[in-house]
């Protein structure tokens, strides 16, 4: 092999060496806030969205729900924020199926806000960045399946946000080990793309 290319196989295989560290310590980061309840009085509960079935919350979204609830009603925030657009077909939004949910089970529906124009997670968490300016705070408690909050936190605080984690603990998704494991390596990848590459919004 001559020096050039052999140069060029040590180079490849350094980069290779460089981005599978970067991914292990990125899962590591994912499966350590997975256990992380930061929990605390906040100026919002935001609920990210998850899909509903013919105005009724799949079970994903009620375990959101049902955490989010609790922790109104222990008094951690005045504020509900429920998030979740119209997808195709629905007759509804995410944010008006978790909305009614919400009032069903005790939230006023003065102390709850919605958020229905993002199609992406940043794009959620732009129009809650917006929502929080209104109630001139920036904190708040994000509620999501376990797998999903490092990257919420990245992009919460990409948007101005203080945020703090508190993951549903009944998580369909991370009853079944299988499908914990597929969205924690999905997330593998998804969270460093979201701390280099989106854009921050302040």
């Amino acid at each position: 092999m001559s020096p050039r290319r052999s140069l060029r196989a040590r180079l490849t295989l350094t980069l290779l060496g460089v981005v599978l560290l970067g991914w292990v310590a990125s899962l590591g980061a994912v499966l350590a806030f997975e256990r992380r309840d930061q929990t605390r009085a906040v100026g919002a509960i935001v609920v990210l969205g998850a899909a509903q079935y013919v105005g009724r919350p799949s079970p994903v979204l009620r375990a959101r729900l049902d955490h989010a609830i609790v922790l109104w009603h222990k008094g951690i925030a005045p504020i509900l924020i429920v998030t979740g657009g119209r997808g195709t077909g629905d007759t509804t939004t995410e944010a008006a199926v978790s909305q009614r949910y919400a009032v069903q089970r005790g939230v006023p529906t003065s102390a709850i806000l919605l958020e229905t124009e993002g199609r992406t997670t940043s794009q959620s968490m732009a129009g809650i960045a917006a929502l929080m300016r209104g109630l001139g705070r920036n904190d708040v408690l994000l509620v999501s399946d376990p797998f999903h909050m490092l990257r919420l936190v990245i992009l919460a605080r990409r948007h101005g946000l203080e945020p703090f984690a508190s993951p549903t603990p009944t998580s369909p998704i991370a009853a079944s080990p299988v499908e914990r494991w597929k969205y924690a390596l999905s997330e593998s990848v998804k969270a460093p793309f979201a701390f280099i590459f989106e854009r921050n919004s302040q």
